[in-house]
């Protein structure tokens, strides 16, 4: 059973068309999902993690309609996601937003007023999540102190402490250093390896086509290409794509 299924998917803001019929399926690998700025990339994760309702289509996990599904049911379904500007609750340690991730079967009822979250079992949760990131050694330190490059990895971290088994990655490797990005590509094969299957949005193309096995390009709302990156980078329409956001950036400068 194809576990992602993206079927017709169309969504309209007033006289925006930002995704226009795109359809799509998952098949266990880390697919890449590109395509320049106002492509509708972040939007297409928006539907799939339950933001957003399509205008028209329809998506499924694992056989699940994910139609009028609100995200905290999405995510008890295994799909947990990331954000492409960094989330994370800047007043609380790394630990306590990792153990709002294990906490998330709570929330939506009214015993989360009531019931400890920093239990034994929690806690172990959590720890064992911030040693699968690496972020052991800043279990205690705010979240709001973190470079960016911790915080990217924290952000993996909260989405994994839900237990997902299918991860969207909003551009997890924007700011980083090379050798962040190295490390970050690492991290994603070993949850890659441990059967989570992901689809990774990113702008950085040496990160995306070195990590991912499979490229989706998105360009004004549509698929324009779909296939391993050494094809992928040699289609004429990504590169007249890329190219023609290159040339309006150049414009407005």
């Amino acid at each position: 059973m194809t576990a992602l299924q993206v079927e017709h998917v169309s969504k309209s803001f007033g006289g925006l068309q930002a995704l226009d019929d795109v359809s799509l399926q998952t098949e266990g690998e880390i697919l890449g999902l590109i395509g320049p700025n106002g492509a509708g990339k972040t939007t297409l994760f928006n539907i799939i993690s339950g933001f957003l309702s399509p205008t028209r289509g329809r998506v499924t996990y694992n056989g699940h309609s994910l139609q009028r599904r609100r995200p905290h049911q999405i995510v008890r379904l295994g799909i947990a996601r990331t954000f492409q500007i960094v989330k994370p609750f800047s007043d609380l340690t790394v630990l306590e937003n990792v153990l709002s991730g294990v906490g998330m079967p709570v929330y939506p009822r009214p015993q989360a007023l009531v019931r400890r979250y920093r239990t034994p079992v929690s806690l172990k949760q959590a720890r064992e999540v911030l040693a699968q990131t690496g972020l052991e050694a800043w279990a205690d330190t705010l979240a709001a102190n973190l470079p960016i490059g911790l915080q990217r990895r924290l952000e993996i971290a909260r989405a994994l402490a839900t237990a997902p088994s299918f991860l969207l990655l909003d551009e997890p490797a924007a700011g980083l250093t090379a050798q962040e990005a190295e490390e970050l590509a690492a991290l994603i094969r070993s949850l890659h390896e441990q059967d989570i299957d992901m689809i990774v949005i990113e702008h950085n193309m040496a990160f995306a086509m070195n990590l991912c096995e499979r490229i989706v390009v998105l360009a004004q709302g549509r698929i324009i290409a779909d296939g391993p990156p050494a094809v992928i980078q040699q289609d004429e329409r990504v590169i007249n794509a890329y190219l023609g956001q290159e040339e309006s950036d150049a414009d407005h400068q």
